[in-house]
C-alpha cells in the first residue's frame, strides 16, 4: 500500500533542501528551553516517499488542517509534497504516511479579485483560484502552519483543536476579498457524491461533504463561523474545468460557495470550521465547546502545549541536534492517528452508518493495523496508556457493527487494505498487558469471530491449514499474518482458561510451517499437500499478483515473530538460521519489473521501508549473536532516518516507521506482538527518561553510547545484574533504572549463552 521507487540504503542528499530545513528548525524554536516542540520539524518526511501530513493539528485530533497542493499522484497521498510550489486551498482532513490518497475534505481558499470557480492549471498562468508559494515564506511547527499566498498577497495562518480548524487570513486592501469553500475537491481517490452548503446568518455557513474513494462512504459535516459579517454569499454547482457556466445551487456533487468581503490593508479575517461525522449542528457545538473565542494566538499556544505535554513523555539526552530533531519529529508522527471520530458530546457515526449518541469512550478511526500492530501499538501501551482503552473500544464497536475487527478502517469505512486480521494482535496485547477499560469477554469474542470467518482464504485455512496458491493471491503473506494473529488468540485463550480454544489456535499459530519448503528453505506458495507453486524465484516480486504482499520470499521467510524458536528449528538450528540471516543482508537479486514499489530501504534483500521486515534485525538475539542486531539497527537509524525533508526511507505508514525508530533508539523492540517482551538492540542515546503512569519514571542510561560504542557489554536493572536479552512490559512499567554498559567491540559474554537468549514463548 505504499511505494513507487526502489531505493537502496544510500540516501540522495538534497543539499538546498537541507539548508532550508535547518533554518526552519531555528525559526520554529520555542522561547522555553524546556519545550520539546522546538525539536519537531514537520518538514521531515514531506519529500521522497514519506507522505507525512503538513499542517496544524493536535495529538490524535480529528482535524488535520493544512495545505493541499495542485498536483495529484502517489507522492501527494497526504495532499502535500516538498517539491511542490502550488496551493489550491486548506483542507480540514488529511492522511499521514499512507500509500493511498483520500480525504481533503472542506477545502477553503482566501482570494482577492475576480474568482474563477476551478482550481486552475499550471499550463495557464493565474487560471482558477490556485496560488504559488515558496518555502521561504512558509512556517510550520506543531499546531501551527503559515504561508504567504503570492498571487493574492494574503498571509494564511492555521491552527487547530481536536475538532475545529481555526484560520487567520491577513488580507491586503480590497473591495473583492473572498473566502472560497470548494466541496468538490478531495485528495487522491476521493470523489464527491453529494455536497451541500447554506448560509445560516451573516457570519455562519453550514453543510456537508459526502464522498467515496478509499473510504467508500465518507460523510463529513461542517459549520463555519466568520469573525466579520459576510457582505454577500453565493453557491454554485460547477460542472466544467473552466467554470464558464456555474449554476446557482446549494446542493449537488460539485458545490462551491463564496463568501465576499471588503478588507482594509493588513486586516485579519478569522474563520472557525468545526467538523463532525454526525451533523452540522454537532459541528457548531464542537466550535462552541472548543473555540468559544477569537484569540488565535491562544489556540496556537494551547496546541503547542498539547504537543509538548505528549513529547515530554520521553526526554532524551543527546549532544546531536540532528538526532534530537529526528527523534522528536518521529515521536510527533506517532500521534497523527488513530484520529478522533466523534463529537465533543460523544456522538459518532458507526460503520453501519447509524449514529451512536454520547458514547462513553472516544471513538477513533484511521487504523492502519497491518503496519501499526508491529511497533506503534506496543509503543502506545507504554506512552498512551489512557488512550489504549479508547483504541480497543473503538475496534470492538467496529466489530459489533461489521462482524469482524477492523483491517484498515477509515472514516467509518472498512477498506480491507492489506492482508491478515491485524486488529487481533492489538486487542490481544492490551488484554495480556492488563488494560481493563473494555469488555474482555466481548474482546475475546471479536478476536475469535474474526479468525473464524471465511473471507480471503480463511475457509481453506480451517480446512487445510494453508491457503492454496492457486486459490488466493498473496496466499503466503495472508497465511503468515493469520498464523501470527491466531497465536495471539491462543495466548488470550490460555489466560482466560479456554483450553480447547487454546489448543485449536495454538495449532493454527504454527500454520507458518505449512508454507516452509525444507528443500529450498524458503516460505513459498503451495498448491496442495505435496506440491509447490513453480517456477519459484525467492527474489521475484509481482505486486498483487504473486504469493506475497509487497515483498518477496527472502523478506517473508522471516515473518514468524510469534515462534522464532520454531523457525530456527525449521532451518536446522541456530547456526544455519544465523547464516541465512546473514545472507539476507548481503545477497543481491533482481526482483523484476513487477516488484512492489513498497520495497524500499534495501540492505541486501532486507527492506526497511516495508513493515514485514521491521522485526528481522532483532532475530539475531534469538540465536546468541546480539552484536549483529546492534550493527544493523545502528546502521538503519543512522542512514534511513535523518532530519531532512527526505529523512524517512519509505512511506511513514501512519506512525509505524517512526515507532520503530523511537523504540530502537531507546534500545529495545517488540519482536513478538503480544507476549509482553521487548528485545534489546543498541540504545542510541546516552540517557532517556520515560514518564510512566502513576508518576513512575523509567530511566534508560547508556552514558558511553556513541557512533563507535554500539555494542551492549552488560545490563543492570535497578543496580542488579540483568542477563536476559529482553525485558518484560510488566517490569519496564515499574520504572526504575535500566543501565547499559556500552563498548566498541562485541561482548564475549552478554547474550551469547543460550539461557540468556531472547524468547518468543509467552512471557506473562
Amino acid at each position: 500500500m505504499k511505494v513507487f521507487l526502489k531505493f537502496r540504503f544510500t540516501l540522495t542528499a538534497l543539499l538546498s533542501i537541507a539548508v532550508m530545513a535547518c533554518s526552519k528548525i531555528n525559526q520554529n524554536k520555542s522561547s522555553s528551553s524546556s519545550s520539546l516542540t522546538q525539536w519537531v520539524d514537520p518538514y521531515i518526511g514531506t519529500s521522497f516517499h514519506g507522505h507525512v501530513f503538513m499542517g496544524a493539528n493536535v495529538p490524535f485530533g480529528a482535524v488535520q488542517l493544512g495545505p493541499t497542493n495542485m498536483s495529484h499522484g502517489w507522492d501527494w497521498c497526504s495532499g502535500y509534497h516538498y517539491s511542490d510550489s502550488t496551493i489550491v486551498g486548506f483542507a480540514h482532513t488529511h492522511l499521514s504516511g499512507t500509500g493511498i490518497g483520500d480525504l481533503g475534505d472542506i477545502l477553503v481558499m482566501p482570494t482577492v479579485g475576480e474568482v474563477t470557480l476551478v482550481r486552475g492549471s499550471l499550463s495557464i498562468p493565474n487560471s482558477g483560484y490556485y496560488s504559488l508559494f515558496s518555502h521561504e515564506e512558509e512556517q510550520a511547527k506543531p499546531g501551527y502552519y503559515a504561508v504567504k499566498l503570492k498571487r493574492y498577497n494574503i498571509k494564511a495562518e492555521l491552527t487547530a483543536t481536536e475538532r475545529v480548524g481555526l484560520h487567520q487570513y491577513t488580507f491586503p486592501q480590497s473591495d473583492q476579498a473572498s473566502i472560497l469553500f470548494d466541496l468538490k475537491e478531495g485528495i487522491g481517490w476521493d470523489n464527491p457524491t453529494e455536497t451541500y452548503i447554506k448560509q445560516i446568518n451573516d457570519t455562519t455557513l453550514a453543510g456537508y461533504r459526502f464522498s467515496n474513494g478509499w473510504a467508500n462512504d465518507q460523510r463529513v459535516y461542517f459549520t463555519a463561523v466568520f469573525s466579520k459579517p459576510i457582505e454577500k454569499f453565493e453557491s454554485f454547482q460547477v460542472y466544467d474545468t473552466a467554470a464558464t457556466s456555474p449554476t446557482p445551487a446549494g446542493k449537488g456533487t460539485r458545490i462551491k460557495g463564496i463568501a465576499r468581503f471588503k478588507t482594509k490593508s493588513g486586516e485579519k479575517v478569522l474563520l472557525k470550521v468545526g467538523i463532525s461525522p454526525v451533523s452540522s449542528e454537532n459541528a457548531l457545538a464542537n466550535i462552541q465547546a472548543e473555540v468559544p473565542h477569537w484569540n488565535f494566538n491562544q489556540i496556537v499556544r494551547e496546541a503547542d502545549d498539547n504537543w509538548n505535554k505528549e513529547l515530554q513523555k520521553i526526554r532524551i539526552e543527546t549532544t546531536d541536534k540532528a538526532q534530537a530533531r529526528t527523534f522528536y519529529t518521529a515521536l510527533y508522527h506517532t500521534m497523527m492517528a488513530p484520529s478522533i471520530f466523534n463529537d465533543h458530546n460523544g456522538d459518532y457515526r458507526g460503520t453501519d452508518k447509524k449514529v451512536y449518541p454520547k458514547a462513553n469512550f472516544t471513538n477513533l478511526t484511521t487504523f492502519s493495523l497491518w503496519d501499526t500492530y508491529r511497533a506503534a501499538h506496543p509503543l502506545y501501551t507504554i506512552l498512551q496508556v489512557n488512550r489504549v482503552n479508547d483504541m480497543v473500544n473503538s475496534m470492538l464497536a467496529i466489530y459489533q457493527q461489521q462482524g469482524k475487527l477492523p483491517v484498515w478502517h477509515l472514516m467509518g469505512n472498512e477498506t480491507n487494505t492489506m492482508v491478515g486480521y491485524s486488529g487481533v494482535p492489538v486487542v490481544a496485547d492490551a488484554i495480556m498487558k492488563g488494560f481493563d477499560g473494555f469488555d474482555k469477554k466481548l474482546a475475546y469474542e471479536a478476536m475469535k469471530a474474526t479468525a473464524l470467518g471465511n473471507e480471503f482464504g480463511l475457509r481453506k485455512v480451517k480446512e487445510l491449514g494453508f491457503i492454496p496458491a492457486d486459490d488466493e493471491v498473496e496466499s503466503v503473506a495472508k497465511g503468515l499474518e493469520y498464523a501470527i494473529s491466531d497465536w495471539c488468540i491462543a495466548l488470550v485463550a490460555k489466560k482466560l482458561g479456554k483450553e480447547e480454544d487454546y489448543q485449536y489456535f495454538s495449532t493454527r499459530g504454527k500454520n507458518y510451517q505449512n508454507y516452509f519448503d525444507k528443500q529450498t528453505r524458503f516460505m513459498r506458495g503451495r498448491i496442495s499437500q505435496d506440491s509447490w507453486r513453480t517456477p519459484f524465484d525467492p527474489f521475484k516480486s509481482e505486486h498483487r499478483k504473486d504469493d506475497y504482499a509487497e515483498g518477496n520470499s527472502w523478506q517473508y521467510t522471516w515473518l514468524v515473530p510469534q515462534d522464532v524458536e520454531g523457525l530456527v528449528n525449521l532451518m536446522g538450528g541456530p547456526k544455519p538460521f544465523a547464516l541465512k540471516l546473514d545472507s539476507l543482508f548481503k545477497i543481491q537479486g533482481d526482483m523484476g519489473e513487477g516488484a512492489s514499489n513498497d520495497i524500499t530501504g534495501l540492505i541486501g534483500q532486507y527492506a526497511h521501508g516495508n513493515e514485514p521486515s521491521h522485526h528481522i534485525t532483532y532475530l539475531y538475539l534469538y540465536v546468541g549473536q546480539p552484536w549483529k542486531t546492534a550493527e544493523h539497527v545502528r546502521f538503519i537509524m543512522q542512514h534511513m532516518y535523518t532530519d531532512k525533508p527526505d529523512g524517512i526511507i519509505g512511506n511513514e505508514d501512519v506512525g509505524q516507521m517512526s515507532s520503530w525508530y523511537i523504540l530502537s533508539t531507546l534500545g529495545f523492540y517488540p519482536v513478538n506482538p503480544a507476549n509482553g517482551a521487548y528485545v534489546f538492540g543498541s540504545p542510541a542515546v546516552k540517557q532517556a527518561v520515560l514518564q510512566l503512569p502513576n508518576g513512575k519514571k523509567l530511566k534508560i542510561s547508556a552514558p558511553l553510547s556513541s557512533q563507535e560504542n554500539i555494542y551492549i557489554q552488560s545490563v543492570t536493572l535497578n543496580g542488579k545484574p540483568y542477563t536476559k536479552t529482553y525485558i518484560l512490559h510488566k517490569d519496564l512499567m515499574q520504572g526504575g533504572t535500566l543501565f547499559f554498559e556500552m563498548g566498541n567491540k562485541p561482548s564475549a559474554s552478554w547474550g551469547v549463552s543460550k539461557e540468556d537468549w531472547a524468547t518468543s514463548t509467552p512471557a506473562y
